[in-house]
């Protein structure tokens, strides 16, 4: 008897966005898709009109990317190939080239948007695989089995003094040059872009959020909270950077795997 594929996991999904406590303006944008299995956060930089400008576009285009492939190719979603031959991954880091070039183009044209940027980090669920394509320092994160594990690596000067030694993870965590990244969507034409693909389960979660919530609630607290509430833990993590000074712009998405 061939070998029988198991059936696509159930998607359950919340998102939320909220300005904070310090800014008056909201530069992030989150995009949710359960049709498509997109969820897309990014966190935009360059000042009020050009931070929101760049994480909207970032969004709207890697969404219209992933929708025209759909259209013009249904049989790459849902095909269940494995490893380097699935097309899915090569094709969401080209959505998120195509935004970088996008954004880069109506800095060019607008004076009042130039040196806009973007982080970006989007996940992409298909049957029992998610991939996720990165730049910046958003974070995904799998949640399994009582562990949380951060799937994505900031892209921040802060990360990488920490990852060759330089200053301890508590340094990291109160360092004033923690909120400059090195690496963004749209400030360059051209942008590197990080691909990771995960082997999902039902019962796993993925974590997407930007700094401002990574940088005023710990790891182990997302954790916690996302097992205890499911995916309206999007509204209790938000709460709590807000409780913690909301520094920053907060946005998180959880999306629940369930077996169907």
């Amino acid at each position: 008897m061939p070998d029988v594929a198991a059936p696509p996991l159930r998607i359950e999904v919340r998102g939320l966005t909220d300005v904070g406590q310090r800014r008056d303006h909201n530069e992030d944008a989150l995009l949710i898709d359960a049709d498509l299995g997109l969820f897309v956060i990014a966190d935009g930089m360059g000042g009020h009109a050009g931070g929101a400008t760049a994480s909207r576009l970032a969004v709207e285009t890697i969404r219209k990317e992933l929708q025209a492939a759909k259209v013009d190719e249904p049989a790459l979603f849902g095909s269940g190939v494995e490893g380097e031959e699935n097309p899915l991954p090569d094709l969401l880091g080209h959505a998120v080239e195509r935004a970088s070039a996008v954004i880069f183009e109506a800095a060019l044209a607008d004076p009042e948007l130039a040196g806009m940027g973007t982080t970006t980090t989007a996940a992409l669920v298909d049957g029992r695989a998610a991939f996720v394509a990165h730049v910046g320092d958003s974070r995904a994160y799998l949640l399994r089995g009582g562990h949380i594990y951060q799937v994505t690596q900031d892209h921040s000067l802060v990360a990488e003094q920490l990852r060759i030694g330089a200053i301890s993870a508590e340094e990291a965590r109160n360092s004033r040059f923690k909120n400059i990244i090195t690496r963004s969507v749209g400030f360059e034409r051209n942008v590197v872009v990080d691909l990771m693909g995960l082997e999902l389960e039902g019962g796993d979660t993925l974590v997407i959020c930007c700094d401002g919530l990574s940088n005023m609630v710990e790891d182990q607290e997302i954790l916690t909270i996302v097992e205890e509430h499911g995916v309206a833990a999007v509204e209790k993590l938000v709460d709590l950077a807000n409780d913690r000074g909301g520094d920053d712009n907060i946005t998180v998405a959880v999306v629940r795997l369930h077996d169907p």
